[in-house]
């Protein structure tokens, strides 16, 4: 993990989890002029990539290239994030795996269990590890994707599902005390994961990740 910076308690500091390409790293880019941003992925060039172009814009980010399915990994990030700042004051959880689309009957049992490790199982450890951290003026976002119950989605869709349903019941959980947790739904864009449920789709009419980002930021009065 790339060293914590200096910085001041006042600062805000927005922790994105799936930050190396699509819309999170969008989202991260977006958040910087006005955000320290703690970017988790595994990919290490795409991290290095975001820097550079939230350096250009004068901002800065700590980058923590690592799996968010390593329970102990996150479970430093967190202790780390909590020695330096003391909190979170955003939360955006980007991170997903699409599995092959394929007949449920024929899932396969690798793709079936990465699906469950990171679309499922992690957000349901990590938001015991972040709500600390959040505490009562902290936000969450997550983004819904509704495929449950579609055609060959079955790994993708029930696992996606899950997370949602999860968010949903910390989010009415959290109505009085919170913190804040919100559910928004992103426009189709030309991503690596939407290629790979939609083939040979035309590109050109999706909306772009930057200004998807722009719009969800702004729905979300950031």
């Amino acid at each position: 993990m790339k060293r914590m910076t200096d910085s001041t308690s006042s600062e805000k500091i927005a922790l994105v989890t799936g930050a190396s390409r699509g819309l999170g790293a969008a989202i991260a880019e977006a958040l910087a002029p006005n955000f320290h941003v703690v970017a988790v992925a595994r990919t290490t060039g795409g991290l290095e990539e975001l820097d550079d172009r939230i350096q250009a814009k004068g901002g800065k980010a700590t980058l923590a290239p690592m799996d968010i399915t390593n329970v102990d990994a996150m479970a430093q990030l967190c202790r780390s994030i909590h020695d330096r700042w003391g909190k979170i004051d955003l939360w955006v959880h980007t991170a997903i795996h699409g599995a092959p689309l394929t007949p449920a009957g024929h899932i396969d049992p690798k793709d079936w269990d990465k699906s469950v490790k990171i679309n499922l199982d992690a957000t349901g450890r990590l938001i015991p590890f972040l709500t600390p951290l959040l505490g009562q003026d902290g936000h969450a976002v997550f983004f819904d994707d509704p495929h449950g119950g579609e055609k060959f989605f079955g790994s993708y869709g029930a696992t996606k599902t899950g997370q949602i349903a999860l968010a949903k019941s910390w989010q009415v959980e959290n109505t009085n005390i919170g913190p804040k947790v919100s559910i928004l739904s992103p426009n189709p864009m030309p991503t690596g994961l939407r290629a790979r449920f939609h083939p040979g789709e035309d590109r050109a009419p999706l909306a772009h990740p930057r200004d998807e980002a722009a719009r969800l930021l702004t729905e979300l009065g950031l």
